[in-house]
């Protein structure tokens, strides 16, 4: 009785409606409440998987299952089963597989699931059986010729028949003998034989059996004598198929005698995974978020609609019952949405103790009483002569028998129907008796007394529905900590009643009646900015997060556009030191074939120059953090043979010598043997393939084949002919030149000893 007052039945139909087996719709028409913790624990889980598996893996497929009882009982007996019966089975252990492969998905982490994955995966099935029914049956009133050898024959032969019948009797329809006594050309059938239509006047001529007269009695169809005998051996043929696909059923039957209690248990596991994923469906349908269980015996909602009410509509709301107060009363005009706040409240509740997602916003929070009472709306009947108070007074009676230290008792308009100050008093005296046995109470009601009550009175709290004097409608807004104003003065005055009758009736109020309404109107007021100041506080701290956000966003967009610019920077940067690399060997190339000084003068400044601005590039490169400074080596931390990276021309090389005073090093990159500045080397790097090949890319060493076996070096200092000399020298490996001379002055012999 009082599932209906909160109208829960409504909800059970709707739940119902996103199932799709039977079965599945029955466990949702027959849910209730539970009042253990531990079993709503466990069903609100089983829901918020579901919820959360749809969103990772999308909703499983499910489709109707019949009612197997009977076929269950005709296996036990050893009674065949019709095709539409073996199909319903193993219809049964085909959606089982059809569900375990849903679940089965190698992106799911199963342990997420811990329910489910018990549900699925004692899911039944038999592949062999499912093809077996299948392969053997097209649809459920057709035998596949292929479900046994002696079917397959039976049936050829009957063709067969059925086609010399039909070749015989149209020849007979076509000769030129007969032709005049045909109705019509065609060959029927009739009591199963071949027949053909004759015309009544002609019945005489043909010899044969009448099977059938048409209506008009004008045709008459007739089994002519030449084809009586293929007609029997045809429904011989008959007879025979009809006994094969017996012996196919009982055969098929069989196979499911060993597993009918599996049958059972998959039909149980199907519905209760339906109505499972009818909940998960009903909760996205909703928005709904899983409520926390909570030990405090508190209720605790956040942004709560009624589930029932239009969500563009309804005004949510939001309290706490059971922390600070255990009594909450609200007050306020008629279709104010003070009902709905009740059921509201009511509807919730026992939603989530059924499992069920509520919709409110996360971290709401519920107790799972052991009743949930309800007297709402007006039970008179004229039939048993009950007044609207005796009405209510009959559920209360009923309530304060049952009611307990873990009941929510939800009241309407609690002693109304009677005398305004005799019922005032006896509402508060229930109250005080609910707040007493230790049960949460939400209440509504129109009286001033227990409004005032409720303002001294601890465990009680007073609530309202905001109204608007404006516009003389309510705003459905719940407002906690807010009694319910007297708004009928401006009511009236708003609706031009005489000013002297308002005035009258005001003037007839006490002084302490004034003064409480004028104290409850400063509350009111107060209380009511204070709320519009948290919405738009609210409403500010969310510009101000997504603000934030957007900022963060843009940050990391410039960051990304900066890195970009930087790697492009440098990619520029790399090739105009190649081309520089490039120019420096072919001007080394040039001077290997110089003879004057003079040329070979103003080769080594054009040499000198490039070389310069060959640093000048690395310099750049490394100024602007183009290279990975992390890994630079230091002057003591380079030993022979090491293998470093060269940050000016991007390549892996060995060591060849120690560190010269000019802080430099000898690189071997391939066959090329260059010096290098302590300063562009780091630790290798295992993005560059350290092959002849890259070397070729950078050096244009495949012109080595016009390579002089002879160079002349006389008048460079000792870094000139150094660099001379190793470019000489690789050119001359390349080309495979077995002797090769060095022409130099008679010097102090600092080449030689620097080139050892």
């Amino acid at each position: 009785m009082y599932l209906e007052k909160l109208e829960f039945d409504k909800i059970l139909k709707i739940l119902s409606d996103f199932c799709i087996t039977n079965q599945g719709k029955e466990l949702a028409l027959n849910l209730s409440p539970s009042n253990q913790k531990v079993e709503v624990s466990h069903i609100l889980q089983e829901t918020n998987e579901a919820v959360n598996l749809c969103y990772r893996n999308g909703s499983p497929s499910f489709y109707e299952i019949a009612n197997i009882d009977i076929e269950i009982k005709k296996i036990e007996s050893n009674i065949c089963l019709s095709i539409k019966s073996l199909l319903n089975l193993a219809n049964i252990f085909k959606l089982s597989q059809d569900l375990r492969n849903y679940f089965n998905k190698d992106f799911l982490d199963l342990s997420q699931y811990p329910i489910l994955r018990n549900l699925f995966s004692s899911l039944y099935t038999n592949k062999n059986i499912t093809d077996k029914i299948f392969n053997c049956i097209i649809d459920e009133n057709t035998i596949d010729d292929k479900a046994s050898k002696e079917l397959s024959s039976i049936r050829r032969q009957k063709r067969n028949l059925e086609q010399t019948i039909k070749n015989k009797l149209n020849d007979f329809l076509h000769s030129s003998t007969y032709s005049k006594y045909i109705q019509e050309n065609i060959v029927t059938i009739r009591n199963d034989r071949f027949v053909i239509p004759i015309k009544e006047e002609y019945r005489s001529q043909i010899k044969g059996f009448v099977h059938d007269i048409s209506n008009a009695g004008s045709t008459v169809f007739i089994e002519p004598i030449s084809v009586f005998e293929m007609n029997n051996e045809l429904n011989s043929l008959k007879k025979e198929e009809e006994l094969a696909i017996e012996k196919i059923l009982q055969e098929l039957t069989g196979l499911f005698a060993p597993y009918t209690e599996e049958l059972n248990l998959d039909i149980t596991l199907i519905s209760k995974l339906d109505f499972i994923f009818a909940k998960a469906k009903f909760s996205k349908f909703l928005n709904a978020t899983t409520p926390i269980i909570n030990e405090t015996k508190e209720i605790h909602l956040k942004n709560a609609r009624h589930p029932l009410i239009d969500k563009e509509k309804m005004v949510p709301i939001s309290l706490d019952l059971g922390k600070d107060f255990s009594v909450l009363l609200i007050t306020g005009p008629n279709t104010g949405g003070k009902t709905v706040t009740l059921k509201t409240v009511g509807l919730l509740t026992c939603m989530a103790c059924s499992g069920l997602n509520i919709p409110c916003d996360e971290n709401s929070s519920i107790y799972v009483f052991d009743y949930i009472f309800a007297d709402i709306g007006d039970n008179q009947s004229i039939a048993n002569s009950l007044s609207t108070f005796s009405s209510h007074m009959l559920n209360i009676v009923e309530i304060t028998n049952q009611a307990t230290n873990n009941s929510l008792i939800l009241v309407d308009e609690l002693g109304s129907g009677t005398d305004p100050l005799e019922g005032a008093n006896l509402a508060i005296s229930i109250l005080d008796y609910f707040k007493s046995v230790g049960s949460l109470i939400i209440a509504t009601t129109h009286y001033q007394e227990l409004k005032q009550y409720a303002l001294v009175t601890d465990e009680f709290e007073n609530a309202s529905v905001e109204f608007d004097i404006s516009t003389l409608t309510p705003t459905y807004r719940l407002l906690v900590g807010i009694p319910g104003k007297s708004n009928a003065f401006e009511i009236s005055k708003k609706l031009g009643l005489n000013l002297n009758i308002i005035e009258n009736a005001q003037s007839r109020m006490t002084s302490k009646e004034i003064n409480i309404e004028n104290l409850l109107k400063n509350i009111y007021e107060d209380k009511s900015l204070i709320e519009r100041e948290k919405v738009e506080i609210s409403k500010r701290l969310e510009e101000v997060t997504n603000l934030k956000k957007s900022l963060t966003k843009n940050n990391e967009d410039i960051k990304r556009q900066e890195h970009d610019l930087i790697q492009n920077a440098k990619m520029q940067a790399r090739n105009i030191l190649l081309d520089a690399k490039k120019d420096a060997n072919e001007i080394i190339q040039k001077m290997n074939s110089l003879s004057s000084y003079k040329d070979l003068e103003n080769a080594r400044n054009a040499l000198n120059n490039k070389i310069r601005e060959i640093n000048d590039i690395s310099d750049d490169i490394n100024n602007t953090n183009l290279n990975d400074t992390k890994n630079a080596l230091s002057a003591q931390n380079i030993k022979l043979n090491m293998e470093v990276y060269v940050t000016s021309i991007g390549q892996n090389g060995i060591v060849l010598s120690h560190v010269s005073k000019s802080n430099e090093v000898q690189v071997q990159i391939g066959s090329l043997k260059i010096n290098v500045p302590v300063k562009y080397l780091s630790l290798p790097t295992n993005n560059v393939k350290n092959t002849s090949s890259d070397v070729n890319n950078f050096s244009s060493i495949s012109k080595t084949k016009t390579v002089k076996s002879e160079i002349n070096v006389i008048g460079l200092n000792v870094e000139e002919a150094i660099f001379v000399v190793d470019k000489f020298l690789d050119d001359c490996s390349l080309a495979k030149l077995q002797n090769v001379r060095i022409v130099h002055g008679k010097g102090t012999g600092k080449l030689r000893n620097r080139h050892s």
